[in-house]
This record gives structure tokens, sequence and C-alpha cells, in this order.
């Protein structure tokens, strides 16, 4: 007789019973899903990893510290199988089977009454693929299918359209340090859905070439000391293009809130009615000296990091930084658009007793093709950016971790 392809279908979990005998890699894999699908789950197995003994002890799962035994399937509606004992397994599907019970067989396909599918999640819909028989069953290749639809739809690559009204507003994205493969998952594919982008000079502007010919892309890059688009006139596009029914994308450098004025724009569209989502983003401050080899934090090195903006000299009466302070921090100093005012902020902190052959790393256009890395000291910073033509955006790290990674420079 020839073999009829598996059924696919949807299980609603939620509050029904689930018994998963065995408690090693397999169980540690597939709890996760069952317990976020709201399942009564017990374990039977006289040990587990060290993962899945946390879920029991969260109070996730129950936990019987025992081998199977005849009868610990009753009352389930779904079981999965995948202790080291075949004979065990053998005799758990046999119960299963008596009792009507579903049954996932981790260490034979064929004797199993369902299969558990390669799934992925994006955005509200869950991708389940299935190969069509037991005997042709090939899990890396349906992972690899799984992999490329989930992916497609994450990054824009795969379009559906929607049928239903989708919800207009605005969305604050963090698009990372500056290379595309760096924003986040959920970021790309709220661009990929975007009637309206209004980019930065220091967004991923690579993944600009990807958007739909309809898309309008507005430029509010804020080059230094040249031409730049207010503040004011960046939250009132972001408001009219809402307003006029449009998906709007702020693709922001960087975090919307790590020097990015994200606030200010969340706080503008608040007062006006315009429901906004903040997407985060990998701030330039920890991922461009990690791109650069330089660890902000090093177990004997460094305990801590700290951030700064240096847009402002430390002389000027508009810094809020307590400089004095940073001086006698013993971890790493990170400083962002602090280019020309590097030679002032290094005199200060030798001033106020930080040692002048502290290292320095200058990361000019971190993560991207143009990245470059200058080393010196906080005594010869202010020279080596002139002789070396440092331009912004570069991420400036002081500290003794600049010394650690293999990339670090004599």
């Amino acid at each position: 007789m020839a073999e009829h392809p598996a059924y696919p279908v949807g299980l609603r979990l939620t509050g029904r019973r689930v018994v998963v005998l065995g408690g090693g890699q397999v169980a540690q894999r597939r709890l996760p899903a069952l317990i976020a699908a709201g399942a009564d789950v017990l374990l039977v197995s006289p040990g587990a990893t060290p993962s899945v003994e946390a879920m029991a002890d969260a109070g996730e799962i129950a936990w019987r510290r025992r081998p199977y035994a005849e009868g610990d399937l009753a009352d389930a509606w779904y079981a999965l199988i995948a202790t080291s004992d075949p004979e065990a397994n053998a005799r758990a599907s046999a119960e299963a089977e008596a009792h009507r019970v579903w049954c996932v067989r981790s260490d034979d396909a064929e004797a199993a009454t369902a299969w558990t599918p390669a799934t992925g999640t994006s955005e509200g819909v869950t991708v389940a693929v299935l190969t069509t028989s037991a005997r042709g069953r090939d899990p890396r290749h349906t992972a690899a299918i799984r992999d490329a639809v989930v992916e497609g739809l994450r990054d824009g690559t795969l379009v559906a359209p929607h049928h239903r009204t989708r919800t207009t507003g605005v969305a604050l994205v963090g698009g990372g340090p500056g290379d595309p493969d760096l924003i986040t998952v959920r970021g790309r594919r709220l661009l990929a859905e975007a009637d309206v982008v209004i980019a930065d000079r220091l967004g991923p502007r690579d993944l600009l070439a990807e958007l739909p010919p309809h898309v309008e892309v507005i430029d509010a890059a804020k080059i230094p000391y040249g031409r730049f688009m207010a503040q004011e006139a960046i939250n009132n596009a972001l408001i009219e293009h809402a307003k006029q029914g449009k998906t709007v994308v702020r693709l922001k450098g960087g975090d919307p809130y790590v020097f990015g004025r994200g606030m200010e724009e969340l706080q503008a569209l608040a007062e006006a009615g315009i429901p906004c989502t903040v997407v985060p983003g990998i701030s330039s401050s920890i991922s461009v000296p990690g791109a650069a080899g330089i660890p902000v934090t090093h177990r004997g090195v460094a305990h801590e990091f700290t951030v700064v903006s240096g847009h402002v000299a430390p002389d000027d009466e508009r810094s809020l930084v307590d400089w004095p302070s940073l001086a006698k921090l013993t971890g790493t100093l990170v400083v962002l658009m602090g280019v020309d005012k590097i030679g002032k902020i290094a005199e200060t902190l030798i001033a106020h007793g930080k040692p002048a052959d502290t290292p320095v790393a200058l990361v000019q256009e971190g993560t991207t093709a143009a990245q470059r890395r200058v080393d010196a000291t906080l005594a010869t910073v202010a020279e080596a950016v002139r002789t070396e033509d440092v331009k912004p955006p570069a991420v400036i790290v002081i500290g003794e971790v600049v010394t650690v990674g293999p990339s670090a420079q004599a």
C-alpha cells in the first residue's frame, strides 16, 4: 500500500497535558515551544540537562525523576518520546497508540503517529515544514527550507501583501553601527513594509537600495558642520506622513536612545497622537570596538565601561559630563562624537589624574568596508587625529582594553 503523506495541523495545547519522556537534548530543544504554547507539560526522566532542569526549577514544567512506567501517558493529548532506551520508547509508543495519544518518536519516525515540523516565526506567522514521508525525511533539508522562508519574510525579500488594513504609524528603528547585516530582524522587516523612510547619514545606507521604487526616502543626514535637517523638521515630517495614513520608518544609526534623540521624536509623536514603535539597535559604543578587536570589558582588566558624548568640549558650559570623575575610573571610557574634541578631552582627563600613557584607539567607519583603526595614548591622540586624518564617524576607546585583543597595535 502506498504511503500517504502526513496531514499538517496546528495543535492548540493551552492547558492540555503533554508528556515528554527523556530529559536530554531533544527535550531541551522541544520544551520551550511547548511551554510557549501553554501546554501542561510533564517530564518523565531520571535525569535532565541543566537547561531542562532549570525549566523544572522555575515551575515551567512538572518533573517525575524516574524512568518511564506504564500509565504515564494517561490523560495526555500529545507525547514526545525521546529516551535513550529503545525498549522503553517502544512500550510508551504502544501505550500512546492504545490511548489514542498523538506521539512523536525521536528515535523512529516511522513508528511515530506524529512528526515535529521544522518551524520558525515571523511577526505572528508560524512557518512549519514537513517532509512528505518518513522514508524521505531529511531534517537538514527541511530546516534549510524553513530558514529560507523565515529569513525571506524577516528581511523583506519574500513579501506577502497584507489583505487586512495595516496599523499606520511610525517606527523608530535603530539600524546599528553601519553594516547592513547588523540591523535587527524586526527592524529590517519594518523597513521592508514602509511607505516612507526618513534616514540618518549614520544609518545602514546600503539597505535603502533594497527598498521598492514606491517608497519615499527622505534624507535627514546630519553632516557635521554642514547642511542638516533640524530636529523640529524631522519631527514634523514624521507626523505629517503618518497623518496621511502612511507607514513611516525613522531609520537611525546605532540605537534610537543612545545619543539618537529618539525620545524627542517619540514625545513629539505622542503629543500628535501618532502611534509609535521603538526598535532597539546595536549601539556603536560596543559594536564598533568589538569589530576592531577591542572588548569594552575584560576579566582582570576592566569591570565597567562608560559611554559619553564628546560633541561639546569639557570646558564648554553646555557639557553635562563629569570629566574629573571619569578620570578617576579604572574601567573603559568610550567617547562618541568626539573626534574634533579629543585633544581637549585628553588634556582634561590627564589633568585630573588619568595617566598620559593610557592607551587610546580611534575606530573610524566601524563595521563598514571603510573601517580603520588608529592607536595612540592620551598624550598623543590629538596629534594622531591630525596626522592620520581621522574623520567622523569614529568611536574612541580609552583604557587598557585597547591592548588586550589580537588587533592591538604596538
